[in-house]
């Protein structure tokens, strides 16, 4: 502990307090994230699976774990450190929150890559919302909070459906599923795409039934010809009031004339999870096109 000194906090959580901090070698400026122990029941085991995963998790559009301290009484994870999180840099330099189109397009751009990057590690992050991606000064968006991540393999584990944050949560999680692999993280990522250009969440529910009738009612209650296998999801009624699809131009505005914006995010917030765009395939998507161009002007 005595290897970094502890500057102001920046936020605390159910079980952690993050500060920003400084190693006192070298003078980097670091994120401490200061967990008390309980004697009797040790390391939460979301610290210790967000130790595990971050130890094996290297990529540009990652939080870097730099160092874990232990002690009888605390556990401290040190990581690098981020300026703000998304949600705040919407608020900072958005009007009203709604980040300009070309903002959008390189945030969402490297949210999809450290995704993808997870996916091609088998790991879910499961909890992707505007406040645990967070942005330095040089405008780098990076993954962070992996809390409720965890690795996935074959065959395919059933995991627990209590996971991501209400409003970003898969419609077939909220109706019970839980043998969801990547697709999980998908649906929260075309959430977050929504958000970014609009400056409000797409789906504020207040509850798990609030949050069903409000993706209903954008996207259209389904049924089995638009969405087979869903009435034996465990949680699917048949007396769901019937709500019909609204165009995605409609919902939300400032994505209007964007057509290629709209037809990722169509592809990104599919009913059926096997149909959702991988993070891998949207990184080629025609939407990022002036984004690939630019990459390769430069480098020509």
């Amino acid at each position: 502990m005595e290897r970094y000194l502890r500057l102001e906090k920046l936020g605390e959580g159910t079980y952690a307090t993050v500060y920003k901090g400084k190693r006192i070698s070298t003078g980097t400026i670091v994120a401490l994230k200061e967990i008390t122990l309980d004697p009797d029941e040790g390391a939460p085991s979301t610290a210790i699976r967000e130790i595990s995963l971050m130890k094996e998790l290297n990529h540009n559009n990652i939080v870097r774990l730099h160092d874990v301290i232990h002690t009888e009484t605390r556990l401290l994870l040190v990581f690098e450190y981020m300026d703000l999180d998304l949600k705040k840099y919407m608020d900072l330099h958005g009007q009203n929150g709604a980040l300009q189109p070309t903002v959008c397009c390189s945030l969402m751009y490297q949210l999809l890559l450290g995704l993808a990057y997870c996916h091609h590690h088998r790991v879910l992050h499961r909890d992707l919302k505007p406040q645990n991606l967070l942005i330095n000064s040089r405008g780098e968006l990076k993954l962070g909070d992996f809390g409720l991540a965890r690795a996935f393999g074959i065959p395919v584990n059933t995991y627990s459906n209590e996971v991501v944050t209400l409003w970003y949560r898969a419609p077939d999680v909220l109706l019970g599923s839980r043998n969801y692999t990547t697709t999980i993280d998908i649906w929260s990522a075309g959430c977050v795409m929504a958000e970014m250009y609009t400056g409000r969440p797409l789906f504020p529910g207040a509850t798990n039934e609030d949050q069903l009738q409000r993706v209903f009612r954008a996207l259209g209650t389904p049924n089995e010809l638009t969405w087979p296998g869903v009435s034996a999801l465990p949680s699917w009624r048949e007396d769901f009031p019937f709500y019909a699809a609204r165009p995605l131009a409609q919902l939300l505005p400032p994505m209007a004339n964007d057509g290629y914006a709209l037809d990722l995010l169509a592809r990104l917030l599919q009913y059926q999870p096997d149909r959702r765009i991988s993070a891998e395939e949207a990184l080629t998507h025609p939407y990022f096109n002036s984004l690939h161009q630019s990459a390769a002007a430069q480098q020509s």
